[in-house]
C-alpha cells in the first residue's frame, strides 16, 4: 500500500512562490509515475503536471506551462512541484497521486491508483 503526504501549501501574495512537496511511503517508489492535480472550490479536479518514474520525461498543463515545475527525488520518495509566478486562478486544493500501470504518468485522474489527502494553496491579489 502506497501512502501519500502533501505539504508545502499555505497562502501567498499573486507573484510569489511556494515549494510542494509530497513525501511517499511504501513498496516500489521508484516504479510509480507521479502525477500533480488540483481542485478548486466549485470546480472539478484538474490535471497540472506529471513525471514519468525515472524522472526523465514530465508533462504540464497548458495554464502551468513556464510557471510550475515537477521533479522528483527517488532517494527521498518525495515529488515536487515549484510553483512559481503564482495568481489567484490558482487558488486550489493541490493533491499527488501515483500510478503503476502509466510508466509516463496521465493527464486522466482516473489512471492513477493512490491519492494523498491535499494541500491548500491560497494565492491572494
Amino acid at each position: 500500500q502506497v501512502q501519500l503526504v502533501e505539504s508545502g501549501g499555505g497562502l501567498v501574495q499573486a507573484g510569489g512562490s511556494l515549494r510542494l512537496s509530497c513525501a511517499a511511503s511504501g513498496p516500489a517508489f521508484t516504479s510509480r509515475a507521479l502525477g500533480w492535480f488540483r481542485q478548486a472550490p466549485g470546480k472539478e479536479r484538474e490535471f497540472v503536471a506529471r513525471i514519468s518514474w525515472s524522472g526523465g520525461s514530465t508533462f504540464y498543463a497548458e495554464f502551468v506551462k513556464g510557471r510550475f515545475t515537477i521533479s522528483r527525488d527517488n532517494a527521498k520518495s518525495t515529488v515536487y512541484l515549484q510553483m512559481n509566478s503564482l495568481n489567484p486562478e490558482d487558488t486550489a486544493v493541490y493533491y499527488c497521486a501515483a500510478t503503476r500501470r502509466y510508466k509516463l504518468g496521465s493527464e486522466n485522474n482516473d489512471h492513477y491508483d493512490y491519492w494523498g489527502q491535499g494541500t491548500q494553496v491560497t494565492v491572494s491579489s
